[in-house]
Order: structure tokens, then sequence, then C-alpha cells
């Protein structure tokens, strides 16, 4: 287990020190850097030279993933709950259905024709509606919610509780380690995300903050780092150095995230693999 720690950790840390290395001494050392000999933010100060279309651009994906991975969660829940009780007319339909979407798509030219066709294009809301329920996180949920005994769902309804309040106030307490867990999935999906945002988005101020970064790594050459990122800098920062830090402002953050919910996650990951 140490060595498989190692494995991971060992190319995160390559990758910081990367980040912090000046152009001499990485020529000099080589890409493959662990400890830097003298700490440089050149690349850091070239990423926040952006301003506020950097800060814009963070802002746009924290808010993609928090609205997003909350109608994630309550829709797929709610789909879920309704395909798991057997009592269900057309279960088996629904069920199949969603199925099929995991094999078969509409491409990609008619799903852009779609989006422009609902007035999505061009909005914030076209990096959340398309991807609302995923059908995979969905059967996972239906499993669990199937497993939960019948008689607490009856013994609600016969004290008068409606199928909503069923399941806010007593599938979803028990469900809690399973949905952090596919929470924390899509958190990471909506965070990760810039095809979309690519493909159907033009407007720069809905931007999330990975195509931005994205578009430095891809378009800037060390001629344009120089005229346009680099004003005023004494030194001049290597690719090598900028996609390090890249790497690590688009990292850090979910990162960060994760041992905040490290009690429910270890729990939901476990869910089916023991029972009794």
């Amino acid at each position: 287990m140490a060595v498989l720690a190692l494995l991971f950790i060992i190319p995160f840390f390559v990758i910081l020190s990367t980040s912090l290395v000046g152009e001499q001494e990485l020529i000099r050392r080589g890409s493959f850097i662990l400890i830097p000999e003298k700490i440089d933010f050149t690349a850091y100060e070239t990423l926040l030279s952006q301003g506020s279309t950097l800060y814009k651009a963070y802002g746009i994906t924290i808010m993609r993933v928090i609205i997003g991975t909350t109608l994630n969660l309550l829709f797929t829940a709610m789909l879920a709950f309704g395909v798991s009780r057997r009592t269900l007319p057309g279960r088996s339909v629904f069920i199949t259905l969603i199925f099929i979407t995991m094999l078969f798509s509409g491409g990609l030219v008619p799903t852009y024709l779609l989006m422009k066709f609902l007035h999505l294009t061009n909005t914030f809301w076209v990096m959340i509606i398309p991807s609302l329920i995923s059908a995979w996180y969905f059967l996972i949920m239906k499993s669990f919610f199937q497993e939960i005994p019948e008689s607490l769902e009856e013994s609600a309804t016969i004290d008068g509780a409606s199928p909503f309040r069923v399941l806010v106030s007593i599938i979803v307490p028990l469900s809690m380690p399973m949905l952090v867990t596919i929470g924390l999935f899509y958190g990471v999906n909506h965070w990760n995300a810039w095809f979309d945002a690519t493909i159907y988005i033009t407007n720069s101020d809905l931007m999330p903050v990975q195509v931005l970064l994205r578009r430095i790594v891809l378009t800037m050459t060390n001629q344009d780092l120089d005229t346009s990122l680099l004003v005023n800098m004494e030194e001049r920062a290597t690719p090598q150095a900028l996609r390090g830090a890249i790497i690590m402002i688009t990292t850090l953050p979910i990162i960060c995230v994760y041992p905040f919910l490290q009690k429910h996650f270890i729990k939901g990951v476990m869910v089916g693999s023991v029972k009794g």
C-alpha cells in the first residue's frame, strides 16, 4: 500500500515542483524535478495576471459545481426512488429506456441542434441541464433504494406521509453515504468539464476556468507569453512550469473538499459490498 501510495503522490509532487521552478533551473536540471533549488512563482504570477477574467471563470466553475451537483442529486434521487418502487406502472419500460441511453447517443451535431432549438446555447444552463441525470448513477441509486426495507415506507405512508415526504425524511437520511459519494462524483465531473462549454458557449463571460486555462496552454506561444502575459516580469515562465501551475490551480480546490467528505465517501464506496 505504501508503494502504491507513492506511485500516486510522487507525480503530484513533481508537477508541484515543476510549477515552482524557474527557467534557468529547469533548463539545467531537466523536466523531472522533485525538490526545487529555488522557489519561483513566475508561472502563478503569469496566470494570476489574467485578473478579473480568471476570477470570473473560477466563479462560473464554482457556481456550476454547487448548482449542478445539487440539481443532479435532486433529480437523480427522485427518479431513482420512483423507479425503485415495484408498484410503479411501466417500471420496466422506464428502466429499459434509461439503460439504452448508456449504449447509444444522438451524436454531437443533433445534440448541438437540440440545445440551439431549446435556446440553451450561450447560457449557463447548457452546462447543467443536458447532464442533469446520469444513467449510471441512477442505476446505483435505484439498487440502493431497493435494499431499504419497504416496511419503513409503508409505516410512514400509514402515518400520512406523502411519497416526497418519505423520500426526504426516511430514504435520504438512510442513503446519506451513497448520496455523498455520488455527489462527489457529480461535483468532480462538473469541476473538470470543459468540452460542453467549448461546444455550446462562445460568450467569454460564461467560460469556466477549465476552458480558460486550456486555452492558455493550447494557444499561447512563447512570443504570446512574452508580449501579453509577462509584462513587467523579470523572468519568463516556461511552458512546463505554466502547465504545472495550471494543473495545481485546477486540482487543489477539489482535493481540499475531499477530507470533509471522506467519512461518508468511504461508507458510500462500500455500499453493496458487505451484506448482513
